[in-house]
């Protein structure tokens, strides 16, 4: 029996005539509800890369190994026994080191504020390809990057932006999430209806420059006029291994450029210097390491220290502990230095926001959907997934 016939049995004419108008409304309210999911499906995903970490202390272990374990990141010999090991010895360290820090890092609610905000704001200055999306990519912890591929695609976006969250491009970092995308398709087949591109680094926008040099003098405001210009300025960046520097590995000048323009918005108000922390193993880093650098300083005279994060755009342990409470706290104790700020990570800083909104609408609205600089690999490079990985990359962002 249909439907209509069997309405007719049960609710009789005049029941039809009642209940067609109530059909025909919630007819329209069901078109008007696909209508508004329409609207709001997002259109446009901006995929945020980043390291990650831990966000609670349990998750420690797994983390460091995920980062002992990868190639890209460090070359250790039979790394697959002694990454494992390393990870292992050093888990209760860095775990107490969290628990001082609140017991996790900080950094994935930053990038979700971050990519909040800036999805915000790219509604408003590029409708055409709203509604925008941001996804969270982190290398070593969750939200991994297959999870999140996977929820692109589930979402059946039309246009995917991957937005590297190093302003600074290095190998290492970088390229290891760059890497870890092209791994995730080694063995599935890209989403046919989906374009993707690529903002692979950052390092002298403008906008950026200003959020640094508004945080500096944020902290020289709580110097007495009488010393303020005579404040040593310490910019900080994690170092690299020098076999990466002298393979070619782009970092180290691209993180001079930022630090120049930085102080070019100061107009070179103080003296400063760039320095390097965060050294691991026994082979050699770029330096000169932060801390020895501060220790030189003071037996130079200098007593007044700001120590700016110039590579981190969000607070995690290598600020809240390794500046905040190894350098500002601990080593300023031991070499009984007068007072040593440091200037907080961009965070949620509105002009940052802005310079988020600004990289991504401007590369929105280019005809370059990958760069050159990002398809060269280093001159002496010898990863030949990186070579695979910037061949796909090449391909597919062109498609």
């Amino acid at each position: 029996m249909s439907i209509t016939k069997m309405s007719n049995v049960i609710l009789g004419n005049q029941g039809i005539k009642t209940l067609a108008p109530m059909m025909r409304n919630l007819s329209i309210a069901a078109q008007a509800k696909v209508q508004q999911n329409e609207k709001t499906k997002p259109k446009t995903a901006i995929l945020m890369l980043n390291m990650g970490g831990p966000t609670h202390t349990d998750q420690v272990g797994e983390y460091l190994l995920r980062i002992m374990t990868d190639r890209d990141m460090m070359q250790l010999p039979i790394q697959s026994k002694l990454g494992p090991w390393i990870a292992k010895r050093r888990t209760p360290e860095v775990q107490k080191k969290y628990a001082e820090i609140g017991g996790g890092s900080p950094i994935l609610k930053w990038t979700n504020l971050q990519g909040e905000l800036l999805c915000k704001q790219l509604d408003k200055v590029s409708p055409e390809t709203a509604p925008h999306k941001h996804y969270v990519a982190f290398r070593y912890v969750d939200p991994l990057t297959n999870e999140t591929l996977q929820k692109i695609e589930e979402d059946g976006i039309e246009q995917t932006v991957i937005f590297s969250q190093y302003p600074q491009y290095s190998c290492a970092t970088s390229g290891s999430s760059f890497n870890a995308i092209y791994n995730y398709y080694k063995t599935r087949n890209f989403p046919k209806n989906m374009k993707l591109s690529i903002i692979d680094r950052w390092p002298t926008h403008p906008l950026l420059a200003k959020v640094f040099a508004d945080r500096i003098l944020t902290e020289l405001s709580h110097f007495p006029d009488d010393i303020r210009s005579k404040v040593q300025i310490l910019f900080s960046a994690h170092s690299l291994p020098l076999k990466a520097v002298n393979r070619g590995d782009s970092y180290p000048s691209e993180i001079a450029a930022t630090v120049h323009a930085v102080m070019n918005e100061l107009k070179y108000c103080n003296p400063y210097h760039l320095v390097w922390q965060s050294k691991v193993g026994p082979l050699p880093w770029l330096g000169p390491f932060t801390d020895a650098s501060i220790e030189a300083y003071v037996k130079q005279g200098k007593k007044h220290f700001i120590l700016v994060p110039i590579a981190f755009v969000n607070e995690h342990i290598e600020t809240l502990h390794e500046m905040d409470i190894e350098y500002c706290d601990e080593l300023a104790e031991k070499l009984g230095i007068d007072k040593m700020r440091r200037a907080a990570a961009p965070n949620d800083h509105p002009l940052f926001i802005d310079a988020l909104t600004d990289i991504v609408a401007t590369h929105l609205k280019s005809k370059q959907p990958i760069s050159p600089k990002f398809i060269n690999r280093c001159p002496h490079c010898v990863n030949e997934n990186c070579h695979l990985s910037k061949t796909w990359f090449t391909k597919t962002c062109n498609m």
